[in-house]
């Protein structure tokens, strides 16, 4: 069993930063990958960011403005988001493997 905590959502203005925090408990590996998912109002979730060993991907509409990172040690999984956008606005799910987290909201204001 797998217990996913986001954490770090919150409202900032377009241009800005904020780092996304996620802490899991239980046994989890590298091998498998965890991520950043987004669900904005209307729309389907979609893939943020994701990592598993030293391998990233990414989603089209992040790629050189979001960061993910593991430190696999403390069982923590980070997105550091850059030059965000109102588009960015959504809830932003932690995942592993079929775990979930129960998601933090970001806002951009334009």
């Amino acid at each position: 069993q797998v217990t996913l905590v986001e954490s770090g959502g919150g409202l900032v203005q377009a241009g800005g930063s904020l780092r996304l925090s996620c802490a899991a408990s239980g046994s989890t590996s590298s091998e498998h990958a965890m991520g950043w998912y987004r669900q904005a109002p209307g729309k389907e979730r979609e893939l943020v960011a994701s990592v598993r060993s030293r391998s990233t991907d990414y989603g089209d509409s992040v790629k050189g403005r979001f960061t993910i990172s593991r430190d696999n040690a403390a069982n923590m999984v980070y997105l550091q988001m850059n030059s965000l956008k109102p588009e960015d606005t959504a809830v932003y799910y932690c995942n592993y493997l079929w775990y979930w987290g129960q998601g933090t909201q970001v806002t951009v204001s334009s």
